[in-house]
């Protein structure tokens, strides 16, 4: 959006303050109220789907209800020709994750200060049943006066469904991914507890826990790894604060704090003397919940069916009955058994093994027939060959090389391609590319003589 274009009437654009996986933002000001403020357009090709536009519309009004100091406040939502925007207050500073960059280390006093911002802030959307789900360091704004604001309440579930396929989006937030997110599950108010349990982990370490080349390589050691201790990286930390780290970040959530007050309420204290000689937090052993295997003792004691009280000679004539044959039985018992239990057992194991190969045949198949998908790389900005060799790389084939013209990309380098990046393909797919010849030039007629009405008419068209 270029500088100057008033947006519904009311919003001048004055300039670009970035572009994100979600969406670009720009520093505009409010014509009517005679206040700068933030605008957020969603990005292109979250537009292009019903289901995520109304989403972001229904999240983004929600947030206009939470009022609280440590959110970024939501003034307006709309529309105009097919771009979705949302207006914010606009905060002059710079986010967590430039802050932790530029002030680590940082006091364990002032991390306390900031966390327990965020948390009030959190606590605000949790309260009107609104989860964030991409709580992380550059989603959090520290103003001049060291100000914890929150942003994108209302982006961030527009966003949930397409993070995994977007390569750029999900390397930013995979770092803070809960387990149960990254195994595709659904987000939580305990899901958002674990990624601030990430967020003071990186305040006190100056890095985040897990590192990897890719996404999917991340996600998965938030469900397999445990967490690394922040002791191991600086020994002075207290227990106590660890504490609420582990806490936090336990792998399943019912070992996460209940709420986010109860997280706030042990932060708050976790400096105290009083906890000086805490021990180290571990999560209480539970049944994971994997099927288990009962063995066949089990099995056949709990098939026999209760005993039937009798009368006292009844059950003399019965025990005397059975002494005078305990011999026999005991003498054909094996034999019995070996008669009539064993060759049903083989049966059933027999018959089992067949449905297990059955089954794995299929998987298999499956697994052989399955076409290979990979992701188109983003070269937007690379130079033709850059990009030809990077497609080559992820096992995909250039097609047709346009021209077209561009303002945002430098002459010569990739403006867009077909699919879009991120979009997952089959290999071999055919990929066409855009190559930026500059911005459009025009050429000016010659309008001397000519009316201002029609010469301005003539230009604007």
């Amino acid at each position: 959006m270029r500088t100057g274009y008033t947006l519904n009437g009311r919003y001048r654009i004055i300039r670009s303050l970035g572009e994100g996986g979600m969406a670009n933002v720009y520093l505009a000001h409010d014509l009517i109220l005679d206040r700068d403020v933030s605008v957020k357009l969603l990005r292109l090709d979250l537009r292009d789907d019903p289901g995520t536009v109304r989403r972001f519309q229904r999240e983004a009004l929600a947030a206009t209800e939470l009022v609280n100091d440590n959110i970024v406040q939501v003034y307006d939502v709309g529309e105009e020709n097919g771009m979705q925007y949302l207006v914010m207050e606009y905060v002059e500073g710079t986010d967590l994750k430039a802050y932790i960059k530029k002030h680590f280390p940082i006091a364990y006093q002032e991390v306390i200060q900031i966390m327990e911002q965020i948390l009030s802030a959190v606590k605000t959307a949790h309260e009107h049943n609104i989860i964030h789900r991409d709580l992380k360091p550059q989603n959090i704004l520290i103003d001049e006066n060291r100000v914890a604001k929150i942003t994108d309440f209302g982006i961030a579930v527009a966003l949930s469904e397409h993070s995994l396929t977007q390569t750029n989006t999900v390397l930013g937030s995979v770092h803070y991914l809960s387990p149960e997110q990254a195994r595709g599950g659904m987000a939580t108010k305990q899901s958002d507890i674990y990624s601030l349990g990430i967020i003071l982990y990186e305040l006190l370490t100056g890095t985040v826990p897990f590192e990897g080349e890719t996404a999917v390589s991340i996600a998965l050691k938030h469900f397999q790894s445990e967490i690394p201790s922040v002791r191991d990286i600086d020994p002075r930390i207290p227990q106590a604060l660890e504490n609420v780290v582990l806490k936090a970040t336990s792998k399943r959530p019912a070992d996460r704090y209940t709420d986010v007050a109860s997280m706030a309420d042990d932060l708050a204290t976790s400096l105290s003397p009083k906890r000086a000689g805490e021990l180290r937090f571990t999560p209480a052993e539970n049944d994971d919940g994997e099927t288990k295997v009962l063995p066949a003792s089990a099995l056949s004691a709990a098939a026999v069916p209760h005993a039937i009280a009798k009368p006292v000679g009844e059950e003399s004539a019965e025990a005397a009955t059975k002494d005078a044959t305990a011999a026999d039985d005991q003498s054909t018992g094996k034999k019995k058994r070996k008669k009539y239990r064993h060759p049903r057992r083989r049966k059933f194991l027999i018959a089992g093994g067949i449905v297990f190969l059955v089954i794995l045949g299929i998987f298999i198949g499956v697994a052989l027939f399955r076409p290979q998908m990979t992701n188109v790389p983003n070269v937007i900005g690379d130079q033709e060959t850059t990009a030809r060799s990077a497609l080559v790389s992820a096992k995909l084939k250039v097609g047709t090389v346009h021209k077209t013209s561009s303002d945002k990309v430098k002459i010569h380098r990739v403006a867009r391609t077909e699919p879009r990046s991120g979009t997952q393909l089959k290999q071999n797919t055919v990929v066409d590319l855009w190559i930026s010849t500059g911005p459009k030039r025009y050429k000016l007629d010659d309008y001397q003589g000519d009316s201002y009405a029609s010469t301005a008419a003539k230009l604007e068209a």
